[in-house]
């Protein structure tokens, strides 16, 4: 099963080398929520490896990236200890930055600017709700 998750970039680390055949890399997003007017701020970091350790590579820490990942669970046992191991296991990542001319999206009707179509009856500032009808 497969999620996603939306938050700031805030730490890319570097490519480790694991083993001769095996890398990872991990990097942390900030997600705040906002419960009952109360701002909760959660820092998730997740793992990326192999292949998918450069999908970090074209963002910037600050921005505001889209993380789809997968929940990998491990049982680990040494020296008659288990331990449980689970892993945020990142494969693909995009900028929310503005999208580009073009670009399939949604038109933003809450800007502060005047909508080119307004009478100037009616709704006028920047309220927001600009339309005509």
């Amino acid at each position: 099963m497969s999620f996603e998750i939306t938050g700031k970039l805030v730490v890319k680390y570097n490519t480790v080398q694991r083993s001769e055949s095996f890398k990872t890399r991990e990097f942390v997003i900030e997600k705040s929520d906002d419960i009952n007017g109360r701002v909760i701020t959660n820092y998730i970091k997740f793992q990326s490896v192999q292949d998918r350790t450069s999908i970090v590579d074209r963002h910037n820490e600050g921005e505001m990236v889209k993380v789809y990942f997968n929940i990998k669970g491990t049982r680990w046992e040494k020296d008659g200890k288990v331990n449980y191991i689970t892993n945020l296991d990142a494969w693909r990542m995009e900028s929310m930055m503005q999208a580009q001319p073009g670009a399939d999206r949604q038109p933003d009707y809450n800007t502060s600017q005047e909508a080119p179509f307004s009478q100037g009856g009616g709704n006028s500032g920047n309220s927001g709700d600009d339309l005509p009808f």
